[in-house]
């Protein structure tokens, strides 16, 4: 199920200032579905240096692409260096976009120094299975019971 928020303003407010529309969603979600396990809340756009209040996440995951440059890893923002998983996705247009990927690699390791990220391909499946295991486990859930639909 999917909700959306309307914030009558800039989207980033929902995520940092004021997260009292985000909270009412997931509180709708919490009653209309008392049995979940997880919510993921989006914050779309391309701000990299938006962060989301801690009222609103117990883990973190932040996903760019290959597409937004090479030097991405580089610039450091919170969200980059402090999310629970980081997720390079789109990795097979690195050569169509000038994206050395042993280069980001390097540059991610050195940035996120023990925190995990993986380089994805969502549209091939490539590494989603360990993606979703590693929210499994951070998040505290049961890789059989997230598996089995339980």
């Amino acid at each position: 199920m999917v909700i959306g928020v309307e914030t009558g303003g800039c989207p980033h407010t929902a995520i940092r200032e004021d997260a009292s529309i985000n909270l009412a969603a997931v509180h709708e979600l919490q009653n209309r579905h008392p049995d979940l396990d997880i919510i993921f809340i989006e914050s779309g756009g391309d701000n990299l240096s938006a962060t989301f209040s801690p009222e609103l996440a117990d883990i973190t995951l932040y996903v760019i692409d290959v597409a937004m440059g090479q030097d991405i890893p580089r610039k450091r923002g919170p969200a980059l260096t402090k999310s629970d998983i980081l997720v390079i996705n789109k990795t097979d247009l690195a050569p169509y976009v000038g994206v050395d990927l042993d280069l980001t690699v390097e540059d991610t390791s050195r940035m996120r120094q023990n925190r995990p990220f993986f380089l994805a391909q969502a549209r091939n499946s490539r590494n989603i299975d360990q993606i979703c295991d590693a929210i499994i486990s951070i998040a505290g859930l049961s890789i059989e019971m997230a598996r089995s639909g339980v």
